[in-house]
C-alpha cells in the first residue's frame, strides 16, 4: 500500500459526516455497528502500514547518521595521514611523505562520497517525516472519530430502550384505561343515588298524605265550632 493510498483513506475516514450517514440509514443503530466495524478494520490497518513507513523512515536517519559519521571519520584519517606526511617530509622523507598524502586523498575522497550520500538522503527524509507526521495526525482523528461513533451508538440504544420502556408505560396505561374499576363504582354510585332518590320520593309522598290528614282534622275542628256558633245564636 502506498503512503498516498494510505494517507488518502486516513483523511476521507477522519472526515466522514457521521450525522450524515446516520440520517440516511434506515436502522441507525446497525449502521453505527457497521461503521465502528469499517472504523476498527481500517484504523488496524492504517496502523500496520504507518509502522511500516515509520520503520522504513527510522532506517533512512540511520543510513543518515552513518553517512554523516563516516563523513566525519574520513575526515579525521585524512587529516591524520596529511600531518603525517607533513612530518615526514620535514624529516627529508619524501617518498614515505608521498605514501601518506595520498592515503590523505583516498580519505577526502571517501568523506566527500559520505558527504554526498548524506546530502542526497535528508530531502527524502524530510519528506518522509512529514508524510508519518500526517498519517499520525489521520490516526489520531480516525480514534477520536471511532470514540464519536461509539459514544453515538450506546446514546442510541440506550435512547431506545428509553422508548420502549416509555411504548410499554403507554401501552399498560391504555390497558387500565380499557379496564378502569373506578367505573364500576360509578355505576354503583349511580344506582346509590337511584335508591336515595326514591327514599326522598317516598318521604315527600309520606309527608304530602300527613299533612292532608291534619287539614282534614282542622277542617272537622273548624266545622264544628261552627256548628256550635250556629247553636248559640239559634238559642
Amino acid at each position: 500500500m502506498s503512503k498516498q493510498t494510505i494517507l488518502g483513506r486516513v483523511t476521507q475516514l477522519a472526515k466522514a459526516n457521521i450525522n450524515a450517514l446516520l440520517d440516511q440509514a434506515e436502522d441507525p443503530q446497525k449502521m453505527l455497528d457497521q461503521l465502528i466495524r469499517d472504523y476498527s478494520n481500517n484504523i488496524a490497518e492504517a496502523e500496520e502500514a504507518v509502522a511500516a513507513t515509520i520503520g522504513n523512515l527510522r532506517l533512512m536517519e540511520q543510513d543518515h547518521q552513518e553517512d554523516v559519521a563516516a563523513a566525519k571519520k574520513w575526515g579525521g584519517k585524512a587529516l591524520a595521514a596529511s600531518r603525517k606526511g607533513d612530518e615526514l617530509r620535514g624529516g627529508g622523507q619524501t617518498a614515505e611523505a608521498d605514501r601518506f598524502d595520498n592515503l590523505a586523498k583516498v580519505a577526502l575522497g571517501r568523506q566527500l562520497q559520505s558527504e554526498k550520500e548524506a546530502r542526497t538522503a535528508e530531502p527524502t527524509i524530510a519528506a518522509q517525516t512529514e508524510v508519518v507526521a500526517k498519517l499520525r495526525t489521520g490516526l489520531d482523528q480516525m480514534k477520536a472519530k471511532l470514540g464519536e461513533l461509539q459514544a453515538k451508538r450506546d446514546e442510541l440504544v440506550a435512547r431506545a430502550r428509553s422508548a420502549q420502556a416509555q411504548n410499554t408505560m403507554m401501552d399498560a396505561v391504555k390497558n387500565i384505561d380499557v379496564l378502569d374499576p373506578t367505573s364500576e363504582l360509578s355505576r354503583f354510585e349511580d344506582k346509590v343515588r337511584r335508591e336515595e332518590a326514591r327514599a326522598m320520593g317516598k318521604q315527600e309522598l309520606a309527608a304530602s298524605s300527613l299533612d292532608a290528614q291534619f287539614e282534614q282534622l282542622d277542617a272537622l275542628g273548624d266545622s264544628a265550632e261552627i256548628e256550635a256558633r250556629l247553636a248559640a245564636l239559634k238559642g
